[in-house]
């Protein structure tokens, strides 16, 4: 194929979920409907940690950010399919493609580190309670937040380098409902052995490590309530580590699904259908895990709301 057939691909086609015309505003009402559910549920859990003083803790602290991260996470996918679906059109433009792989990284990343960073904080609070105040200072916080997000930018900034270096034919058609970085990979016309060598090594990174990080946190927490005596003591200090491993299970459990979907079956249709586990439902249900099993953000939603009601 000539090489100027590869450069002057100046937008992609995405073939979304499903190309049947009488599942699209079907598709179109649930995808709506659960991204303003995200927006809303998160929304709420950022609202009622910030404006009640005795959620300001580190453990809220990541959650307030966690909640951030999946709003921003699932805006990067969500509202351009809303879009192409409304439009009836399946066009993505070249450099939007490019800002949302981008972004997805940056998001999805952001994600893997923080729910690391809150196994940390679960570790440090049952196995060293009596240094907790010291070694989870604000600043210390601030600057795990910080340097994870400093990571992910390069990281995510190397892989669009690298993909810049690619060529893609006129109309290519990727078979997903937005540009993730795998599907990229695979439609491009030009060799991409370093692309797929550096997306094995950032898998390992931003995947592998954090999550060995939270098996390590979660194996000294248990190995901890082993050794205690009180069985009321032991229920105490594991309460606080449910949401969070609700969360992690329900993060990993779907990004594996996606990962083992796409090993097993080539089928476009079940890779997408399993990244919506991921990119939409997990962010959709955090916010329902954490003030259904945690009661002070329950109790902190509720005078939030409370106080919001006489202003209707």
């Amino acid at each position: 194929m000539e090489a100027g057939n590869h450069t002057e691909a100046s937008e992609f086609l995405l073939l979304g979920l499903s190309e049947d015309p009488e599942l699209q505003p079907f598709l179109f009402g649930m995808l709506l409907f659960m991204y303003l559910v995200t927006i809303l549920g998160n929304l709420l859990i950022i609202l009622a940690i910030s404006s009640d003083s005795h959620l300001h803790t580190p453990m809220y602290f990541f959650l307030a950010n966690l909640s951030l991260v999946d709003i921003c996470f699932t805006s990067t996918t969500i509202p351009k399919m809303l879009v192409n679906i409304q439009a009836q059109c399946k066009a993505i433009s070249y450099i939007q493609c490019f800002i949302q792989v981008y972004f997805f990284m940056i998001f999805a990343g952001m994600d893997n580190f923080l729910l690391t960073i809150m196994a940390y904080d679960r570790y440090v609070a049952i196995c060293r309670p009596l240094y907790y105040t010291v070694i989870m200072n604000p600043r210390f916080c601030g600057f795990l937040v910080l340097m994870s997000l400093l990571l992910i930018f390069w990281v995510a900034l190397l892989h669009i380098l690298l993909m810049r270096r690619l060529t893609f034919c006129i109309g290519t058609e990727i078979p997903h409902f937005f540009c993730e970085l795998a599907q990229m990979l695979r439609v491009a016309c030009s060799d991409t052995f370093i692309n797929n060598i550096f997306l094995y090594v950032a898998t390992a990174l931003l995947g592998v490590f954090p999550l060995t990080g939270i098996l390590f946190s979660y194996s000294q927490i248990v190995s901890s309530l082993m050794r205690m005596s009180s069985a009321g003591g032991k229920y105490k200090a594991f309460s606080t580590c449910g949401s969070h491993l609700s969360v992690v299970s329900l993060y990993y459990g779907t990004s594996l699904g996606v990962y083992l979907s796409s090993a097993v079956t080539h089928s476009s249709l079940h890779n997408s259908v399993a990244s919506v586990m991921y990119t939409v439902v997990t962010p959709m249900l955090n916010p329902f895990i954490y003030s259904l099993r945690n009661k002070d953000v329950k109790g902190a939603l509720g005078r939030l709301l409370s106080q919001g009601a006489p202003c209707l």
